[in-house]
């Protein structure tokens, strides 16, 4: 057993000297062994723990599930402090002098007018930090392992920013329609790797829809999901009350029941 000072309450240092100890010789053989690659996905889990919480409103559990987020940092940070390229405090005085270097109406000179100058300037002071020129160097920038649909309104929001879009939601409600209408050719045609390209058109073409609406992509889809999961569930109940085989009935009959179920919300 380490020599370690146990106590009622932690704090950030104590968290990091765990993490240390953790991965030091003679402590645990899994956190030792693990990589960036391997652990990368918890990351990305803990992420989205945190945004359930969050949906749910459950102060108790954000704080848990932030803190489990808050160890993957610490872990990934430990990984490199091991390798002796930066250590956690790198990654605070990072962030800090970003925060100081990207509100300048609070730590310099500069006067806003309201929330839509704060994100210009931001926008403005990430490209000049960045190196950014061009539109195409700030569009290069963002990540492609995001979700994909979040990854299509960030590279529209940017084009848009130069002029490149629509004037209103009907164009691009029109290239929605002209875009369904090649998948289908694509279907009639039977071209495998043409319905994919324009499978994609439709899905990007549809988040364009949902920018000039003012609807998150993401949220939307998952609200259409959770509808549809309701909805599924109250089709099965009917089905078993009723000892209706779903697998063998037609879809005209599984309709019926689809209906009935939207009339019972």
């Amino acid at each position: 057993m380490v020599d370690f000072e146990f106590k009622n309450s932690y704090d950030m240092q104590d968290l990091i000297e765990i993490m240390r100890i953790l991965r030091a010789p003679g402590g645990c053989p899994w956190d030792a062994e693990q990589t960036h690659t391997s652990i990368k996905k918890n990351l990305i889990e803990e992420t989205y723990e945190v945004i359930e919480a969050i949906n749910k409103d459950d102060k108790e559990l954000m704080c848990e599930e932030l803190g489990d987020l808050l160890m993957q940092v610490v872990f990934h940070a430990q990984m490199e402090e091991d390798n002796g390229t930066f250590v956690f405090n790198d990654i605070t005085d990072g962030i800090c002098k970003k925060l100081i270097e990207r509100h300048p109406h609070i730590f310099g000179q500069v006067s806003i007018s309201g929330v839509d100058d704060v994100l210009t300037n931001w926008d403005a002071i990430k490209r000049k930090s960045k190196g950014q020129k061009t539109t195409t160097q700030s569009m290069n920038s963002v990540p492609r392992e995001l979700p994909a649909l979040m990854r299509a309104t960030k590279l529209q929001k940017k084009a848009a920013d130069v002029g490149f879009d629509w004037s209103d939601v009907s164009g691009a409600l029109d290239k929605l329609e002209e875009e369904i209408a090649e998948l289908r050719a694509a279907i009639g045609n039977n071209d495998c790797e043409n319905m994919t390209e324009e499978l994609g058109d439709v899905l990007f073409s549809a988040v364009n829809v949902s920018r000039f609406i003012k609807t998150d992509a993401e949220e939307a889809l998952t609200a259409a999901s959770d509808k549809f999961l309701a909805r599924f569930t109250k089709v099965e109940s009917l089905s078993q009350e009723r000892n209706i085989d779903m697998k063998s009935s037609s879809i005209e009959e599984l309709d019926k029941l689809w209906d009935e179920a939207k009339a019972l919300e």
